[in-house]
């Protein structure tokens, strides 16, 4: 007769323990490296024989140990004043999809659906949205009252470059409103490096935008028709440009999110995306943990490792909020 005792609390009932659990996790979420240099680079440094499907079973271990964490940042991120949104092209089961991603000042959070329309926006950062959202001019932002969206600079003047090139009339109007995107944008360099009062800048932008909305009007009536559309639509959407203006710590660049999204492509790149809703889940929770936890300038390896002891434990896993974070019903965060 055999009598078998139950394993104490906190031992895994698999033969890997948390830490190397989070260490798999980590080299494929934080590193991207494929499951079979996974594989080799365990073997090589630690001895370990791992087959490949015990590292998508460890992958998935992990996303669930993650999920309550970052199902509290998605949280956190739509109550936040400033959220800068942005997407890019994904594969799910060699299928297309998109990883849409909302950048915060201390949290980011990433999603992977099937759609690049309004409804992800809105799942991403809530419907009742009430914070300045910073994007492109992709229409799947209209939903955003025009006096909430901050439309990205940057983006403008590209469309402006293509413009100026068109020749003619459009060609002109094009290079005087890059000039001012250019003069803005030195004028508020100047303002980030503290050697330009926020006060003189924002005298200088009102100047700014009467002559933007002037050139703007008159490029309506230009005889190419793509610069004629991009005035008019700016001209629709011209409060938009301005956001920054009224409401400090709002950018007029979506820079943060499509920094955000560098490391995203490169996964995209090497991977080809994901092969199942398991995957993308793993990979969603990888990248908002990953890149919060840097943004924090916390340790990733750490506190995924704290994650999988928490979900043997049946435990609660630490949070992903700053410090100082407040959160929504429950008050100030206690540290980790």
């Amino acid at each position: 007769m055999v009598t078998r005792a139950p394993l104490p609390e906190g031992v895994p009932t698999r033969t890997f323990g948390p830490r190397l659990q989070a260490l798999v996790a980590v080299l494929s979420g934080a590193y991207r490296l494929s499951k079979r240099n996974i594989q080799q680079l365990l073997a090589d440094c630690f001895g370990v024989e791992l087959a490949l499907g015990s590292i998508s079973a460890l992958e998935r271990a992990t996303s669930e140990a993650l999920r309550e964490p970052v199902a509290e940042a998605y949280d956190f991120v739509q109550q936040q004043p400033v959220a800068h949104l942005d997407e890019t092209g994904w594969r799910e089961a060699n299928r297309r999809a998109w990883l849409w991603t909302a950048v915060t000042q201390a949290v980011t959070v990433f999603l992977i659906r099937g759609s690049r329309g309004s409804q992800v926006a809105k799942e991403l950062v809530g419907e009742a949205f009430a914070g300045i959202l910073v994007s492109d001019r992709w229409s799947g932002y209209r939903w955003v009252p025009i006096k909430q969206h901050q439309l990205c600079w940057s983006h403008l003047i590209r469309d402006l470059q293509q413009m100026a090139e068109a020749g003619g009339s459009a060609g002109a109007i094009g290079e005087a409103l890059g000039m001012c995107a250019r003069q803005l944008f030195h004028r508020w360099h100047r303002v980030r490096d503290g050697t330009l009062q926020r006060s003189s800048f924002c005298v200088y932008v009102a100047q700014l935008r009467v002559e933007v909305r002037a050139l703007l009007r008159e490029g309506v009536s230009c005889e190419d028709a793509k610069s004629a559309a991009l005035c008019r639509s700016l001209l629709k959407h011209e409060p938009a440009l301005w956001t920054f203006i009224h409401r400090e710590g709002v950018e007029l660049t979506n820079n943060r999110a499509e920094q955000a999204l560098r490391p995203v492509v490169l996964w995209r790149k090497g991977s080809f995306g994901t092969q199942s809703r398991a995957g993308s889940d793993f990979a969603e929770r990888m990248l908002t943990v990953v890149t919060t936890l840097r943004q924090q300038q916390r340790n990733v390896l750490n506190y995924v490792t704290t994650a999988c002891e928490a979900a043997l434990c049946h435990q609660s896993s630490s949070s992903l909020l700053p410090l100082t974070a407040t959160i929504p019903g429950r008050g100030l965060r206690k540290a980790a």
